[in-house]
């Protein structure tokens, strides 16, 4: 197959709502040597108790084995609900490996996944990996635990691109004599491929946009004056405008912006915006305009996006556009937006547009099982650090932690967390020994043994690892165990069932600091982890209303702190938990402002030991700082009124009182 023929065939299959012919014949292509003849279709009684809930019906379309022996099943897979598709990823996972192990355990499957609705859909490739052990008699069987499996998707149909799946598809398309290997399709869905082009193109971008500021100011005194009275550094500028855009690609994939009205005038719900947003912006479509930025953006941003508005109403555009808050939308460095004309040229709009249109933009980060080849706002913090002076200078780029390495350093944090909270409690020093009786008259009282602090197992830590590292592979499986669905024995250890309550507090009191917090990285990975952990346990507890937004939303006001000593850093940081606050926002009638981030994560130097000329080193300290610590019921007091006054600057929303809370802390 010639190369144009398969970039065809890609964008007619991808390109479109699902339709089970056109992808039919795409997989034929794909796999040269697919057997279709043993194709069936179960559903009904015939899907699993603990996935009904999710699944209509699931087919085969046929079974391909690749030059090296490894087995794999094409299926199509209906989910019952449009949530199902972009939320429900580990139940999606979970179905497909069971049936993989129960099927003969076969090593892969190429999945479409849809719903009623085929808008959009996702198109997957899992991946098993099977442990084998010995048996007693010396046979080599699998082992029966919980199984993972890894996903990769692309995400596809009517609303989005195809260009990243045309780059990785297209090589194999065209080799029409060679089969396929597992290990050739898996690199077909390398997210790592993606990162690099789109880091090239952001940069690229970054640079044409600095140099056009330059050259503005070059040409604006009143303005270079400005930014030079507000120390507005214009790579800083460009960076919080690229930031800023990338959000909104974001947004705009989940229907809020642009949200026109119906038939009977009102307003349409929350959801239903034009997914191409900021393209129809740019088209004129809602507004015209001189220049695009200083007309059109910076009102956006600074007025409609920053300002609470009675029912949402943005009459510039005359459309519904959400009040966000977060500090994301208010102008750098404070600069008089309304009074200063920064008229960056159309055109490069038009090629910052025409760039990002390309990408598939997804706001759930890649986890080790759960990759999408999209870009999330993991791979923006990595392009982000990468654009760091200090990293451009290198050439490069930055020493990135990998996405594994976070992931296992967060479980290993946690697991050691929990251990220490929950088994570690008050013992005596002695074992008690009987009262002293006397002859006559009342017992002596007894002497009071000395306690300490002692290793006393409430959860075995094996339990603890097993429930941190494989809770969300038996949810589905213990879930319908719950329900009474199921016959057979739960997964997670009873000592993580019978103490959930315990283990969802300790969980929700967990306060994590990064020092060097960079791009957020290792405090994103930990919430993941908290939130996956908390969601597990909500299967063993009576409230079954609690829900993943209000987790994150908890664990970002009381439990994450960072540090760092770059402002554009912190930045990123900032977007990404403002970002995953987004993507499971459910509410759609009122959409919740983000809460202010400004005290928790701060730009500072953490190795320096004093704030604003106070030293905090209590074995050296300043006179103001002796004053301070003089009193310890005074600090006490100190410590609550800053914890009340920060939770109240978390949740501000109008200007005016946003900046008396800041001054206040």
């Amino acid at each position: 197959m010639d190369k144009q023929t398969a970039i065809n065939l890609i964008a007619n299959t991808f390109n479109q709502p699902f339709n089970e012919s056109r992808f039919s014949n795409f997989v034929r292509n794909l796999f040269n040597d697919i057997d279709k003849s043993k194709t069936f279709e179960y559903h009904g009684a015939y899907i699993p108790n603990s996935f009904k809930d999710h699944i209509r019906k699931y087919k085969r379309l046929g079974k391909y084995t690749d030059p090296e022996g490894n087995k794999l099943d094409v299926l199509i897979v209906h989910l019952k609900q449009e949530t199902a598709l972009e939320r429900a990823r580990t139940m999606q996972r979970n179905f497909t490996a069971r049936y993989l192990k129960e099927r003969g355990e076969k090593d892969a499957a190429v999945v479409a996944y849809h719903t009623d609705n085929p808008d959009d859909w996702r198109f997957s490739y899992v991946r098993m990996e099977y442990r084998q052990e010995v048996t007693d008699s010396g046979k080599v069987k699998v082992a029966e635990e919980l199984t993972p499996a890894r996903r990769y998707s692309f995400l596809v149909g009517k609303n989005e691109p195809s260009h990243t799946a045309q780059q990785q598809l297209v090589p194999i398309l065209q080799d029409v004599y060679n089969n396929p290997s597992l290990v050739e399709l898996e690199k077909a869905f390398s997210v790592e491929a993606v990162t690099k082009q789109f880091y090239q193109d952001y940069k690229g971008l970054f640079e044409k946009l600095t140099e056009e500021l330059d050259s503005i100011l070059k040409k604006d005194s009143k303005i270079k004056i400005g930014f030079e009275a507000r120390s507005i550094d214009p790579a800083n500028f460009a960076k919080k405008l690229l930031g800023q855009i990338v959000f909104l690609y974001f947004l705009q994939k989940k229907g809020w912006l642009g949200v026109g009205r119906g038939e009977g005038g009102d307003f349409k719900p929350w959801g239903t915006g034009p997914k191409n947003f900021l393209r129809r912006l740019f088209e004129k479509q809602f507004i015209s305009y001189d220049n695009f930025f200083n007309d059109v953006l910076e009102p956006l941003f600074y007025e409609a996006l920053a300002t609470e508005r009675t029912g949402d109403y943005c009459s510039r555009l005359n459309c519904k556009i959400p009040f966000l808050n977060g500090g994301l939308f208010e102008p750098i460095g404070e600069y008089n937006w309304q009074e200063t004309d920064i008229l960056i040229r159309n055109n490069l709009f038009a090629k910052i547009l025409d760039t990002f249109d390309l990408y598939n933009f997804t706001v759930r980060e890649d986890e080790p099982l759960e990759k999408e080849v999209a870009v999330d706002p993991e791979m923006l913090g990595k392009v982000f650090e990468n654009l760091l002076p200090e990293n451009l200078r290198k050439g490069q780029g930055a020493y990135y932690t990998p996405r594994e390495i976070v992931h296992y350093m967060c479980q290993e944090s946690l697991i050691n967390y929990l251990d220490t909270a929950v088994n570690h409690r008050e013992v005596a020093m002695v074992e008690s020994k009987p009262v002293q009786m006397k002859l006559f008259g009342k017992p002596e009282p007894e002497q009071l043994a000395l306690r300490t602090t002692g290793y006393c197992p409430l959860i075995p830590r094996k339990d603890i690892e097993d429930f941190i590292r494989k809770g969300e592979f038996a949810i589905e499986h213990d879930t319908a165990k719950e329900e009474g669905t199921k016959s057979y024995k739960y997964r997670v250890p009873e000592s993580i069932r019978k103490n959930a309550r315990t283990l969802d507090e300790k969980l929700a009191d967990i306060k994590i600091c990064d020092p060097a917090i960079g791009s957020g990285a290792f405090p994103v990975g930990m919430m993941h982890e908290i939130i996956k952990a908390r969601d597990v346990l909500t299967t063993y507890l009576s409230d079954k209303s609690r829900s993943i937004y209000d987790f994150k939303r908890h664990c970002i006001q009381e439990s994450l702190y960072g540090v760092d000593i770059d402002p554009g850093a912190i930045e990123i940081a900032k977007l990404r938990l403002w970002l995953s606050l987004v993507v499971d926002e459910e509410e759609y009638q009122t959409i919740k402002p983000l809460p202010n981030l400004d005290y928790k994560i701060m730009q500072g130097n953490s190795l320096i030991e004093d704030f604003h000329g106070i030293s905090l080193d209590l074995d050296k300290k300043s006179e103001t700082a002796i004053e301070l610590f003089a009193e310890e019921s005074k600090l006490d007091e100190l410590i609550e009124d800053l914890h009340q006054k920060q939770n109240a600057l978390f949740n501000a929303t109008h200007p005016g009182d946003k900046k008396r809370k800041k001054e206040e802390v």
